[in-house]
């Protein structure tokens, strides 16, 4: 329920500015054999890799029109990812924390519309650029969201001397002056994320004339032990659930095709007990 007064029920159509979504597309891809650039080499030693962190920190676009296909764009998309892992001697040794990058690339096509109008806005902004023969090249605006990635697998690989040493960084290379041993990382990750292609158009909304919020604006005044004492007591968390119990689908499959009874047996009866 809204939380603002109506005063006044009159309305009115305006023109609004907005970046319309002309066509938009969404994927979940499971990328095998991504290689990280490390910033240092894997240790010797090390058999045993874990990823403890990944993060997007870069995404790189280019929107090129196709040929023939009038309003239809490809999308080229570059993921970059800071990978943080951990290299391990033995399961119960401590481990060595690795830094490094890696990349992606995906490709799609979607439908962007056309127009050959060039906008100059006042800060200086121009959307639309020149093309050969006068043509006005006014391609669509790209967006990508993408949430923090899976790592589904991370290994050790061996890798020929030229190889490791271009997928380490330059500054790297520099530093130590040797190749990473032959040894590399190698991730298949888990990626999703959405693509659009928008256009700025000018539509007509209904609006209402501005209202005052009617709910007060208030502050916690109960003391902190107040504040505790209005918190459920957490039962489940001292009730761990049994494995029959965790899901909730009217399934007895446990996962990997194990059934409940697997874990649950049933309990002997005389004539088990006889035999």
């Amino acid at each position: 329920m809204s939380d603002y007064a109506n005063n006044c029920g009159e309305s009115e159509a305006v023109p609004v500015k907005v970046n319309r979504v002309f066509d938009s597309c969404s994927d979940k891809d499971c990328i095998t054999g991504v290689r990280v650039a490390l910033t240092s080499p894997v240790p010797p030693s090390a058999t045993i890799i874990k990823p403890k962190c990944i993060t997007v920190c870069d995404v790189c676009m280019n929107v090129e029109p196709i040929p023939f296909n009038k309003g239809f764009y490809s999308v080229d998309i570059t993921f970059t990812f800071d990978v943080q892992l951990l290299a391990y001697d033995k399961a119960c040794s401590t481990p060595t924390s690795l830094f490094g990058k890696a990349s992606v690339s995906k490709n799609c096509i979607l439908y962007g519309s056309e127009t050959s109008t060039k906008t100059f806005s006042s800060d200086g902004s121009v959307i639309g650029t020149d093309g050969n023969c006068c043509d006005t090249i006014n391609p669509p605006t790209a967006l990508v969201q993408v949430v923090s990635p899976l790592i589904l697998e991370s290994k050790i690989t061996s890798c020929k001397p030229c190889e490791c040493m271009c997928s380490r960084s330059e500054s790297t290379s520099e530093t130590s002056g040797k190749p990473s041993g032959g040894r590399d990382v190698v991730l298949t990750v888990g990626l999703f994320y959405v693509v659009e292609l928008v256009r700025p158009v000018t539509v007509m909304v209904q609006t209402y004339p501005y209202t005052i919020p009617q709910k007060e604006c208030c502050s916690e005044t109960d003391s902190p032990c107040e504040v505790f004492d209005k918190i459920r007591f957490p039962v489940e968390e001292f009730s761990p659930q049994k494995a029959s119990e965790s899901r909730n689908t009217g399934c007895k499959s446990c996962g990997c095709g194990v059934s409940a009874e697997t874990f649950n047996p049933p309990p002997l009866t005389d004539d088990s007990e006889e035999a």
